[in-house]
């Protein structure tokens, strides 16, 4: 319990740190752009041209920011084998937490008396969530479940895609519960993923295509509408319905008595990580650029916190969300 704990936590760390960084990279870029187009570095239609994109995305700082993403979806991968469900995805979804914390030091930002209280809340929560969960289940299911977590997987991603284009800019939240949503059922999927039959199994699928469509409705919730809104929708998609399913058919189970403390925790960690999200307003509160230089006016907007190539959605299928005040609409697929 102790190993998957710390394993859980060093995950959150790494997206949350790797988020911060890709921060401070993106508005790099920002600046970096705003100076090319002042000096007619750009394409004929005024977008960036395909080398100073790329020189963008090779930032120090976004580089080391998307490795620590890899790194903490391989963390979190290994802590939901070790961990009840309804914990493992609680602590990796507090990465939140990491990212406003770190971003107070690397990015300037003065964090609201509403968004202290709310990661002090997210804090205690976990303590108790801790001391209260019990061992994690086996995730030994028929093969049968596999196939239903693939067709649920498909049906949730290419489903909520065509769902998410109709109803256009008033599709931010959804966008961001089913991508949530996705992210869970990575989850409930590396927990029952058969290593025996790795290739063949039916779960590896459905984390791809989970993964996948996880990244890419997180970065079209950030670019058609409210950013707190979409994060807050996709931290109780990724913990609720993930937690539940752990606790219903896969084994997960708190202490013996303890099933009032973990109900508790629970509530109170993903109420207060949708606080963080939800009270993270728009960056212009005093914040300051990462070398102590104002963003330009003028040019670009930096880029989402998260995201691999500048795309503004997670690096890697598992977590590494924006934090609130940092994210912006991403560039458009």
């Amino acid at each position: 319990m102790l190993i998957g704990l710390l394993t859980a936590v060093a995950a959150s760390i790494c997206y949350g740190t790797g988020s911060v960084l890709q921060a401070v990279g993106s508005r790099r870029s920002a600046r970096r752009e705003a100076e090319a187009q002042a000096a007619g570095q750009v394409t004929g239609r005024g977008g960036p041209s395909l080398s100073s994109t790329a020189k963008a995305a090779m930032t120090w700082e976004f580089v080391v920011g998307t490795v620590l993403d890899f790194i903490g979806f391989g963390l979190g991968a290994l802590a939901a084998r070790m961990l009840p469900l309804f914990l493992s995805q609680t602590v990796i979804s507090a990465n939140l937490v990491i990212t406003a914390v770190l971003s107070v030091r690397l990015l300037g930002i003065r964090l609201t008396r509403a968004e202290w209280t709310s990661i002090g809340v997210v804090c205690s929560a976990l303590v108790l969530l801790a001391s209260a969960a019990g061992p994690e289940g086996s995730g030994h299911t028929p093969l049968a479940t596999h196939w239903w977590l693939l067709a649920i997987s498909v049906l949730l991603m290419v489903g909520g895609t065509v769902l998410v284009r109709l109803l256009g800019a008033r599709a931010a939240i959804l966008a961001g519960l089913l991508s949530g949503l996705g992210f869970g059922a990575l989850g409930v999927g590396v927990r029952i993923l058969d290593l025996g039959s790795f290739v063949t199994d039916p779960a590896l699928y459905a984390i791809l295509v989970a993964g996948t469509g996880g990244m890419y409705l997180h970065t079209v919730a950030l670019q058609i509408g409210s950013v707190n809104g979409a994060t807050a929708a996709l931290v109780v998609g990724e913990t609720v319905l993930p937690g539940m399913i752990g606790v219903w058919w896969l084994g997960d189970a708190s202490r013996p008595g303890f099933a009032w403390l973990a109900i508790t925790g629970f509530a109170l960690a993903v109420a207060g990580a949708v606080a963080v999200a939800w009270f993270g307003a728009p960056e212009g509160h005093g914040g300051k650029a990462a070398d102590g230089a104002q963003p330009p006016t003028g040019g670009p907007a930096p880029l989402s916190t998260s995201g691999t190539g500048g795309t503004g959605g997670n690096a890697s299928p598992g977590g590494g969300r924006a934090h609130p005040r940092e994210a912006a609409p991403a560039r458009p697929h």
